[in-house]
């Protein structure tokens, strides 16, 4: 993959994330809680590490092979959540948020998995993840999540101060 010549000096929890020397990122270091993510890079064995991945040395163990990614560097911390959890087969997941296999739209799909793996998400980040640029203006992440309540209940997506959270069905 060969991303560490182009990436700066690694720094380390808690102190702010950089990958581009011309922006500052602030994140949480529990992004990445649980995922097991495979890469060869030392620099982003650091990274994802640090983001509370569990780093494993072979592909076959990984939830996740980040040197398959096609990663775009510069990447926002959200950006690295976002792919890494594309990157996820999710089926295990959405049976255990709903105890069975259900049918959702891929929309439905990954807002329930963000919300899932993340423990919660802004509207915002939500929208990002998603793939809209910062300054587009759509309700898709509120009409998706209306659709998503009225299938399983009010109470099945909750939002806490601005923070959606997956919660009963």
């Amino acid at each position: 993959m060969g991303l560490s010549t182009a990436l700066p000096a690694r720094i380390s929890v808690p102190a702010p994330f950089l990958l581009d020397s011309s922006q500052l990122f602030v994140y949480s270091c529990n992004m990445l809680t649980g995922i097991r993510i495979f890469t060869s890079d030392p620099y982003w064995r650091g990274i994802v590490s640090d983001l509370n991945a569990v780093v494993v040395d072979s592909v076959n163990l990984a939830d996740v092979d980040l040197d398959s990614l096609e990663l775009n560097i510069p990447v926002t911390p959200l950006e690295l959540k976002s792919a890494v959890v594309s990157a996820l087969d999710n089926t295990k997941i959405l049976e255990s948020v709903f105890g069975k296999i259900v049918s959702l739209s891929p929309i439905q799909r990954r807002i329930v998995v963000y919300l899932k793996k993340s423990g919660g998400m802004t509207a915002d980040e939500l929208k990002s993840a998603l793939g809209y640029a910062q300054d587009t203006t759509t309700h898709t992440v509120d009409t998706v999540i209306y659709g998503l309540r009225k299938l399983f209940g009010r109470d099945f997506i909750k939002n806490e101060n601005g923070i959606f959270k997956i919660g009963g069905i």
